[in-house]
């Protein structure tokens, strides 16, 4: 299958401050030793899909960064590639404009590739997906465009793009975030949403493309150039086939803080929605040359001091010394002290946290030093002068922040100056 896999990640991701303040949404950590792009690249190259292009935007030196360090493993002479395009300004002098704009702006590529199919993804979405199985249907209902979608209850589909159908799987409407969402046929409680995954054919879809770009519209593919399509193509719904091996589908956009944090928990429940251990379907990232995790420690004395993770991940690097770790995630690199409590908390790489401290429902980003003593989560107005808290009562301590009763201290200070 000819396929050009083009994957969007040119957004700001504002309702995941402060985790992108330095880093595009794609980039952000998950799960320990993740990105969140790494889901839509593993599921490209577990579907044999081996020419990707990523259009990044805002902040993409983390995310080139990733790309460069845990994707460079493709073979330019079997004629395979992952490469970074930011707006060239080649049909314009604008950034990306919209989604479909991007690969708009993107069309001299792409006509010099010759594809026969363009695969277009979003890059901030969790969830894997055999991508040749929607290629298949693609070719077997003769479909100029395809969009995958996910069944949800009616309910609920408020939220999200619905997609009408008729029965022979034809998409005949689409909807933004309708108060009465159109059901499947036969199916009154149930809708059908829109993935943000859209398979063309090519020359069919640069035509819209080129129409599209002389109009003055949002340039989006669900409210401009799908909706367009409908009228004087076929177009059709593929019905989501989940490779996560568990009852319920799952698919993520993890793009609030409570959403965020909610996903990352649930990988250290004891029967997680999402399934990270499943060698037929492997989630590839960079690995980073560290020793394994150590837990320091083994008797408990008096004051406490016991080494030891309950319910949690603990990436490779880190070090439990006599520290108490429950529900939570810990990337590479971190070290827990003795007498220190974490709980409900996901720690991102080389934070250290001091002796006698006590973290709750907190979200600490990398390179962050907790020191001695110190609560987070506990007293969320006295949190909430100092760092992020959500409506929800988690805690998001930024990248490189120092915590500490001094700075604090000093904080406090400049606001009454």
């Amino acid at each position: 299958m000819s396929i050009l896999a083009m994957i969007l990640a040119g957004g700001k991701g504002e309702r995941l401050h402060p985790l992108t303040i330095h880093r595009a949404k794609p980039a952000v950590p998950f799960g320990g030793i993740y990105r969140i792009i790494d889901f839509a690249l593993s599921n490209c190259i577990n579907s044999g899909i081996r020419k990707i292009a990523v259009l990044p935007q805002y902040k993409s030196l983390s995310l080139d960064k990733h790309l460069r360090m845990a994707w460079n493993f493709f073979s330019g002479e079997l004629n395979e590639y992952i490469i970074s395009v930011p707006p060239q300004q080649r049909v314009g002098d604008k950034w990306y404009q919209g989604t479909a704009d991007a690969i708009y702006q993107n069309i001299y590529m792409i006509e010099k590739d010759a594809p026969d199919h363009l695969l277009v993804l979003a890059g901030d979405h969790i969830y894997k997906m055999d991508y040749s199985e929607m290629f298949k249907f693609h070719k077997e209902h003769q479909a100029d465009a395809t969009v995958a979608a996910i069944e949800i209850p009616r309910q609920s589909a408020t939220s999200f793009g619905v997609i009408e159908v008729v029965e022979d799987c034809r998409i005949v409407g689409f909807e933004e975030k309708p108060q009465e969402p159109k059901h499947i046929p036969g199916r009154p409680d149930t809708a059908f949403a829109s993935m943000g995954i859209y398979l063309f054919n090519t020359k069919t879809l640069l035509e819209y493309l080129k129409s599209d770009a002389l109009q003055d519209t949002s340039h989006d593919f669900g409210k401009n150039i799908i909706p367009q399509m409908m009228k004087t193509s076929r177009v059709c719904a593929y019905n989501f086939k989940d490779e996560n091996k568990k009852e319920a589908k799952y698919w993520r956009d993890v793009g609030t803080i409570d959403a965020y944090w909610e996903a990352n928990m649930d990988l250290v429940s004891v029967d997680p929605q999402l399934n990270l251990y499943d060698g037929a379907w492997p989630i590839r990232t960079y690995q980073s040359q560290n020793p394994p995790a150590k837990f320091v420690f083994a008797q408990e004395t008096k004051g406490g001091r016991l080494g030891i993770a309950l319910d949690s991940i603990v990436s490779h690097g880190c070090i439990v010394s006599g520290g108490r770790v429950q529900n939570s995630v810990l990337s590479p690199n971190v070290r827990v002290n003795s007498y220190s409590e974490v709980q409900g908390s996901i720690l991102m790489e080389n934070v250290d946290i001091g002796r006698h401290c006590r973290i709750r429902k907190a979200i600490i980003d990398k390179d962050v030093t907790i020191s001695p003593e110190t609560e987070i989560g506990y007293d969320l107005e006295e949190d909430r002068k100092h760092y992020y808290v959500t409506p929800s009562g988690i805690v998001v301590i930024a990248k490189g922040t120092e915590v500490s009763e001094e700075a604090r201290a000093a904080a406090m200070a400049d606001e009454r100056a």
